[in-house]
């Protein structure tokens, strides 16, 4: 396929796959010719609101059609797409609407308990001066002549921004990350040829469509391929699995951890999934090709900054003891090394180092910080990942040079949620690590300066984080420990591998 922008890719495969469905979530269903007339029709509703190239439009909705067709009515007219996760807080809110420049946002009022519209009413209206309109569950209600769309579109380029998309740092301060219309779909093309996602495929996939996983390696990967996006975001897990038994997934993609409800339910042993030959969710896929040891199967490593994947292996078979534990190797389009964090050198072969990336696909800069802020002087992204290669080419994931945790999935600063706690609790000392977790990779704890004799509610401590905090961002362990027992390092920095040993009884 030779479209190198989002509308471009749309209105091809409307023409090839028309009612193929491009997604298929819970009872909410979008066919290629439906997402391009329901796009068409809100993208001049934008146009009327006084949008175009470079308006930025954020999206605040949860997995299906509406985000589908807000990004794609977005895109097309080249606007920048601005996704919101949809466990955002009041605060978190505030703050990405500001950074991003945020001028409309098109959102669901409430989902899940979470209430929108309420939280948008706190925001000062100073806080975001560049927000012009906000439509909750709902469209524009004026659309311009239908001649002028063409002409907007065909003044979209694909080196021209397609989306900011906000990953956590290794401090509280966001980090929203460019990517173009190239970058994201070049990229997506070649990683469609390795995990070999085509036009009869069905692809299963956990992962929110705002965060990278969801929007490009789900929803841009579906649509390069002309293929179908199946999702839930049914509640219980039975009709999750009543689902997938009907619609016949033929490949998945996600966070594992983010089914373990559906591989705990008591109806599993009974389901027919075998449709499910290949991708990483094994623990719901049929037996004879559920592996006896994951780690003996190559997993994926990528990023926001990447545009999703950066190692990948289209071999899904058990592999060698000698490979347990591997990510695959580089995806074409990426030059990589490994740095010793030390030095400053070439890491030598299986020794540990930071893993250094290049290439096309990565993002163009992070948002209102220059290139030069976010590359070294060779182009080279500093990935914050530590990793070991052997003599064949696999990567290894070892961890992160920093602090962060990686709960699920998702990123956690330490940072914020020390601030968040101090917050609330009118300046409780707190220090927060990550645990290792069987289902999750790891847990947000935190251990609280207390003095012996004081209390503690850790039920309250939750509720108030809630005000604060995504819900993945809350500690789901505290232990309690004197300043003066505090272990710390000869330097005066908190021993982190010591804080752990806090959670020990």
């Amino acid at each position: 396929m030779r479209e190198t922008t989002v509308g471009q890719v749309l209105r091809e495969q409307a023409r090839r796959r028309g009612a193929h469905p491009l997604l298929i979530c819970d009872a909410d269903r979008l066919t290629y010719v439906e997402a391009e007339r329901r796009s068409t029709d809100l993208a001049r509703g934008l146009v009327a609101l006084g949008a175009g190239k470079g308006t930025h439009v954020g999206l605040l909705y949860p997995n299906g059609s509406t985000f589908i067709v807000a990004m794609l009515a977005a895109a097309r007219i080249g606007a920048v797409v601005i996704p919101f996760s949809t466990f955002a807080t009041a605060p978190e809110m505030a703050t990405q609407l500001a950074h991003a420049d945020v001028e409309i946002l098109l959102g669901t009022a409430s989902y899940r308990g979470h209430d929108y519209a309420l939280r948008l009413t706190g925001i000062d209206d100073a806080a975001v001066p560049l927000l012009r309109h906000v439509l909750l569950d709902s469209e524009p209600g004026d659309a311009v002549d239908p001649d002028v769309l063409p002409a907007l579109q065909a003044d979209v380029d694909a080196s021209d921004a397609l989306a900011i998309v906000y990953t956590s740092g290794s401090t509280s301060a966001p980090k929203g990350v460019l990517h173009t219309h190239a970058s994201l779909l070049e990229h997506q093309k070649v990683l469609n040829v390795i995990r070999g996602l085509g036009p009869d495929d069905r692809l299963f996939c956990n992962s929110p469509f705002f965060w990278i996983g969801g929007i490009a390696f789900s929803i841009l990967a579906t649509m390069l391929a002309g293929a179908t996006l199946v999702c839930s975001n049914a509640e219980d897990p039975a009709e999750t699995l009543d689902l997938l038994e009907a619609e016949k997934p033929t490949i998945t993609n996600g966070f594992v951890a983010g089914i373990a409800a559906l591989a705990n339910h008591p109806s599993l042993p009974q389901r027919d999934l075998s449709s499910m030959r290949r991708g990483n969710l094994y623990p719901i896929m049929a037996p004879d090709v559920r592996p006896a040891d994951p780690e003996l199967r190559h997993t994926m490593l990528g990023m926001t900054e990447t545009g999703s994947v950066i190692t990948i292996s289209e071999d899904e078979t058990d592999q060698p003891e000698h490979r347990r534990g591997s990510f695959g190797k580089p995806a074409p389009g990426f030059d990589t090394t490994v740095v010793d964090p030390d030095t400053g050198e070439r890491a030598e072969v299986g020794s540990i180092g930071e893993l250094y990336v290049r290439g096309p696909f990565l993002m163009e800069r992070y948002y209102k910080r220059s290139r030069e802020e976010c590359f070294d002087a060779d182009d080279w992204f500093h990935t914050g990942d530590l990793v070991r290669v052997d003599n064949e080419g696999f990567v290894y994931f070892v961890g992160r040079r920093g602090a962060m945790i990686k709960t699920a999935g998702a990123n956690v600063a330490p940072a914020e949620v020390e601030k968040a706690i101090a917050k609330v609790t009118g300046g409780m000392v707190a220090h927060v690590i990550g645990l290792p977790d069987p289902q999750r990779g790891q847990v947000v704890a935190a251990v609280l300066e207390l003095d012996e004799g004081s209390t503690f509610d850790e039920t309250a401590l939750r509720t108030r984080l809630s005000e604060e905090l995504s819900s993945y961002k809350i500690p789901r362990r505290f232990a309690r420990v004197p300043a003066a027992r505090i272990p710390v390092m000869s330097s005066g920095k908190i021993d982190l591998p010591r804080l752990a040993e806090c959670f020990d009884d």
